[in-house]
């Protein structure tokens, strides 16, 4: 069975959008600052794809009028295939650790909150220490408010 001519169109298609595409196209090739931190670009890759073709056949007559004949003419067809690259972070290596810089901050909401979760319970524990230091200071003015004249001349 021969291969059918589509076969041909889908894997050159494919063939070339594998060379275009390798390891660096996602994690990009470090670039080294002055300082020694080496910084790396993090990519968001899509690939698409499509294939299609048409053959046409024709039937002819016989020579005694009652057969036909198929003939087939030549395939149509056609491929195409495209790639979007879209940077989404960058990846910062330097003496103080690795840190991930976000370019679109609204899509890795999870990880600011993360980030300020350390933040916001510091914060709202010091409300509740206020707010138990000064209930202890009403407290502690009621009462001396609501003391009898004979506890205050310490009869």
């Amino acid at each position: 069975m021969t291969d059918h001519p589509i076969q041909g169109l889908m894997s050159t298609a494919m063939e070339n959008l594998k060379e275009m595409i390798d390891v660096n196209t996602i994690i990009g090739d470090p670039v080294e600052t002055p300082d020694g931190s080496v910084i790396l670009t993090v990519s968001k890759v899509g690939f698409g794809f499509a294939a299609g073709g048409s053959e046409f056949i024709i039937e002819k007559k016989g020579q005694n009028g009652n057969q036909s004949q198929q003939q087939k003419q030549p395939f149509g067809g056609g491929s195409g295939g495209g790639v979007s690259i879209t940077p989404i972070a960058f990846l910062i290596v330097n003496n103080q650790g690795v840190k991930m810089l976000h370019l679109d901050e609204n899509t890795h909401l999870l990880d600011k909150i993360l980030d300020l979760a350390p933040g916001a319970i510091d914060k709202i524990q010091s409300m509740f220490n206020k707010n138990n230091s000064s209930q202890n200071q009403q407290k502690s003015m009621n009462s001396n408010q609501n003391s009898y004249p004979q506890q205050d001349l310490g009869i």
